[in-house]
């Protein structure tokens, strides 16, 4: 199995939200999406984030915006970085994908595709009203749903969960408890991981 701590709010978690699934898909391994808001996690435990953004390295920087484009290019994506709205209150968006529980993958697809491929501000309830639309939800539901106790409930304890784990950003993914993974670039590493694992069941 394998745990997938995720925001939409990040350009590296897109790209592993996309490359997992086929991985996961060959391999025969079940995901699990845990909706978390990473500015928690940032604001909790790992604070450089800011700090980075506010006095960021040029050269860092310039190769950064080049890697990003190399991982997009690679994995069929368009990622505007940064987007007109960044970093962008992920809250409800997020709040969305805990309702929809099992069923979250289209529609947190489009939250992916809206914000870094379309540039479109998720934050915005008609922006969200415009993505349930594309996917087939309504939207009525969705915002009462959203509105609902425990699902901001939940997505607060994913976001303390990750945490206590050993979580520091997005996406955090982990097959079974302990062995975590951090980015879209240890997707090679999971894969060895859960090969080793089929081997050893067999």
């Amino acid at each position: 199995m394998i745990e997938f701590f995720f925001d939409c709010s990040s350009p590296w978690t897109y790209l592993a939200f996309h490359n997992i699934q086929p991985l996961a898909r060959e391999l025969g391994a079940e995901i699990v999406w845990r909706p978390i808001l990473v500015g928690g996690i940032f604001n909790t435990v790992n604070p450089s984030v800011y700090a980075q953004r506010e006095t960021p390295v040029p050269l860092k920087t310039r190769y950064m915006k080049k890697d990003l484009q190399d991982w997009a290019r690679s994995a069929g994506l368009s990622i505007k970085m940064p987007p007109t709205v960044f970093p962008v209150n992920s809250v409800k968006a997020m709040r969305g994908c805990i309702w929809l529980g099992a069923d979250v993958v289209t529609f947190a697809t489009a939250l992916f595709e809206a914000y870094w491929g379309g540039d479109k501000d998720i934050s915005q309830d008609a922006v969200l009203a415009e993505i349930c639309s594309k996917v087939g939800i309504d939207e009525r539901k969705f915002f009462a749903g959203i509105s609902e106790q425990s699902i901001k409930d939940q997505l607060k304890a994913n976001t303390e969960e990750v945490i206590a784990r050993g979580g520091f950003g997005s996406p955090t993914i982990f097959l079974g408890k302990t062995d975590m993974y951090f980015g879209n670039d240890r997707l090679p590493l999971i894969r060895e991981a859960l090969l080793r694992s089929k081997a050893s069941a067999a």
